[in-house]
């Protein structure tokens, strides 16, 4: 049996591919686009590019393996954390993500600090309010891009938004959703508390 492994990372997505022993049997990478940065502090990638990566990545481990698709049996994936996808109801990209490392959001984090309190963002999510996480990077386009926001119908992280590509379904896991701001990290489940917080329907989550 062979299985495949992808991670979307920030500049480039790598798949590898390993046997049942855990021997790798052939590796490959295809960088990404630079992502954007229209303001100092911003940071934008455009997801459709990950997913082309994801697809050029993958032959070639295939080809360098010399191995055909339907021998491949079973996915991971791994990536990198707190960007934020928007999709609307037909499953478009709205606008680029926000990825990690984009610091726009000082005043969302501060907001949210000052709305809920430095000690119960703690309890509810084991985080303090930071610009890199998911949920302040959604307040701000829902603040300054609010045509954008209203049209919003589903939320991902950058990982998930190759596995949708990838089989239709809208999942994440916990160790990704735990970089949110918007996961019950002690109970593993979406906060409802923070959602109602904040007044965003859970609706717009993937399944965990």
């Amino acid at each position: 049996m062979y299985f495949l492994g992808i991670d979307v990372g920030t500049g480039g997505t790598r798949a590898l591919v390993i046997d049942e022993g855990g021997r790798v049997i052939a590796s490959a990478t295809e960088e990404h686009r630079p992502f954007t940065s229209p303001q100092i502090g911003w940071a934008e990638q455009d997801p459709r590019d990950w997913w082309r990566a994801c697809g050029v990545a993958v032959h070639k481990a295939l080809a360098e393996g010399r191995l055909r698709s339907d021998q491949i049996s079973c996915v991971g994936l791994s990536g990198q954390m707190h960007g934020a996808v928007l999709l609307d109801e037909q499953a478009r990209i709205i606008r680029p993500a926000l990825i990690w490392c984009d610091v726009r959001t000082e005043k969302q984090s501060r907001d949210l600090t000052a709305q809920i309190g430095a000690a119960r963002l703690i309890q509810l999510t084991c985080n303090p309010a930071l610009t890199n996480f998911t949920l302040t990077k959604c307040l701000w386009v829902r603040e300054n891009e609010p045509a954008n926001w209203n049209r919003v119908r589903s939320l991902m992280l950058p990982k998930d938004y190759v596995r949708f590509e990838l089989t239709g379904e809208r999942a994440t896991d916990v160790a990704d959703a735990s970089g949110t701001l918007l996961l019950d990290v002690a109970h593993r489940r979406w906060s409802k508390e923070m959602l109602g917080l904040v007044e965003m329907d859970a609706s717009l989550l993937p399944a965990l």
